[in-house]
């Protein structure tokens, strides 16, 4: 049973992680144990009228000992390679590398619970408890992201959610074609070209009313697998993830339908060089299928102008051109709590600072968020789908993606409805199965994700505070840096690096080297620059007391590496 007394304004997020030297391990351990007992005690009292099925005669015998040693000896080597072949990502000022950090206890524990019931949530009758808590979590991402009419679901990763954003754009895409072949007059006078560029909401307002032949026309939509290279063109920036790659290959559309935006100086998406490719594609009548807009870049962490994508599509719809956009944020979906107040209502930008104060977001009173970060985060609803990984910025463990839809009718476009898992017409979340890409799908994962948000909501009382620590501590990181070389226990401090090379970036990295005194002449002839990259995410380094027990053994391990990579190239 809850604390009603408690107040979100009193959370301690120290509280909430196992800690890096195991500070709260016992409440970890007296915790776990506390839910073991009660699944070994509801194990044990469901039918006890039924006869064991293992006999303590059994448990004495010379077999079963000799297997249960050979178990033991099985887990004793699974940890001594744990122990000494792990990233020690839980480390609160030493590891800055992947998106991977401390996870949250309550995630944690409800994963482990969870197991114990061995819960599918494809279908409700295999695991009616955590089927429900993955509706209540679809339903918190869709919140989350602002939409009103919304809907979601947890996938294993950001690429699943991808490629499910771009079913979607696929399938919505090619209905108004498949109207016209089942029934003309549900479309009645419009050209080919005006077929192609309807926007979501009408499409969905005629699947509404056409409702007796969803079937009929999810035939003859692109599900049919064909004219999939007619429906246009996806684009997506320079610094797109390598899912969206192998999406539009699994989908079938083709490589050669997408198309790299280019992006500034900041690795945004470009937005004057967006409208040239859409309005070059438009006057040829080549459809455009779909934009993506990044937040939280895997290289860069950059936030992409999502306001200015969607400031362009408003404009481009009076000239009869729409596509289908989606938000890739499976690394930075999780700020937009930070910018929600108590009532999930996003907060005027003017108001952030005083609410920030008001509920200890930041150890100094200051606003962290930029005017184009609010902005983009500002301008989710207006994108029909975002993915969400809450096994980045989420702290749960992994596999946990996610994916939200602005318009809960959306679903009907993708759905699959197999008789032995779940019937169609039945109540949700019994369908759940018949609305995702997944078949069988572990019911830990719905109840991690769900006692995360339970225990810290998605807004600035909750997982606003969490996001404040990291983003506080990204910026006590800032300029300090060390390079990885060699066995992962050979360096005090871990953090990854990349490369930014004018295949994949045109000149947008010209700027930042540029600025270090590297000529045009030099990045012309280098072709790339290698740089750090740091996933800052540990929810322990806001502190400025934390911060500065490190700070000085990182500029000395970065001086070593720099150094040492100095005399190597002399």
């Amino acid at each position: 049973m809850s604390n009603n007394s408690f107040s979100a304004k009193d959370t301690d997020l120290s509280a909430l992680f196992i800690g890096d030297k195991a500070e709260n391990g016992q409440l970890y351990k007296d915790l776990l144990g506390k839910l073991v007992d009660e699944h070994l005690g509801w194990r044990q009292n469901y039918m006890p009228q039924d006869k064991p099925m293992i006999s303590a005669e059994q448990q004495t015998s010379p077999e079963f000992q000799g297997t249960v040693n050979n178990m033991k000896d099985v887990l004793d080597e699974l940890s001594a390679r744990l122990r000494s072949q792990s990233v020690p990502w839980h480390n609160a000022g030493r590891y800055w590398g992947h998106m991977n950090s401390e996870t949250l206890m309550p995630a944690i524990l409800a994963y482990n619970y969870a197991m114990l019931w061995n819960g599918n949530n494809v279908a409700y009758e295999s695991s009616p408890a955590t089927s429900q808590m993955e509706e209540e979590v679809g339903l918190e991402f869709a919140t989350l992201m602002g939409y009103t009419n919304g809907w979601g679901h947890i996938v294993a990763d950001g690429s699943l959610a991808n490629l499910e954003g771009l079913w979607y754009a696929r399938n919505i895409k090619s209905l108004p074609f498949a109207m016209k072949a089942v029934d003309p007059t549900i479309v009645v006078g419009k050209t080919d070209w005006e077929l192609s560029n309807m926007s979501t909401k009408e499409i969905m307002d005629l699947v509404e009313a056409n409702g007796d032949k969803i079937d009929e026309i999810k035939a003859k939509s692109a599900r049919g697998g064909k004219d999939l290279d007619k429906l246009g063109k996806w684009l997506v920036p320079q610094t797109k993830h390598y899912s969206w790659l192998k999406a539009a290959d699994i989908i079938g559309i083709g490589l050669d339908q997408v198309i790299p935006v280019p992006v500034d100086s900041n690795y945004r998406m470009d937005i004057n060089e967006l409208e040239k490719i859409v309005r070059e594609l438009a006057s040829t009548e080549t459809p455009i299928l779909g934009v993506i807009g990044v937040i939280g870049s895997t290289e860069e962490g950059s936030v992409d102008g999502i306001n200015e994508i969607a400031e362009l599509r408003n404009k481009l719809v009076k000239e009869g051109i729409y596509f289908y956009f989606h938000v890739d944020a499976a690394y930075g979906a999780y700020g937009r709590a930070i910018l929600l107040d108590e009532d999930n209502k996003l907060i005027p930008y003017k108001d952030l600072q005083s609410k920030f104060a008001e509920y200890n977001v930041f150890t100094e009173e200051e606003n962290l968020v930029s005017e184009h970060t609010y902005n983009a985060y500002a301008a989710f609803p207006e994108a029909e789908s975002v993915t969400i990984d809450p096994h980045k910025m989420g702290y749960i463990p992994y596999s946990a993606g996610g994916i939200a839809i602005q318009d809960m009718r959306m679903r009907d476009v993708i759905s699959y409805f197999a008789t032995y898992v779940f019937e169609k017409g039945a109540d949700i979340p019994a369908l759940l199965g018949a609305y995702i890409l997944e078949g069988s799908k572990a019911g830990a994962t719905a109840e991690s994700v769900w006692a995360a948000h339970k225990t810290l909501p998605l807004n600035v009382t909750g997982y606003g505070k969490l996001v404040g620590a990291s983003i506080e501590g990204a910026r006590r990181f800032y300029n300090q840096a060390s390079y990885v070389t060699g066995s992962i226990y050979g360096n005090e401090y871990l953090t990854s690096h990349t490369d930014f090379a004018i295949p994949d970036y045109g000149n947008s990295p010209f700027k930042f080297v540029n600025n270090l005194g590297v000529t045009e002449e030099g990045w012309e002839e280098a072709g790339k620059v290698t740089v750090l990259r740091a996933a800052v995410m540990t929810p322990y380094m806001n502190k400025e007391e934390n911060f500065d027990y490190f700070a000085p053994k990182i500029k000395q391990a970065m001086q070593e590496k720099l150094e040492a990579i100095y005399e190597d190239r002399k």
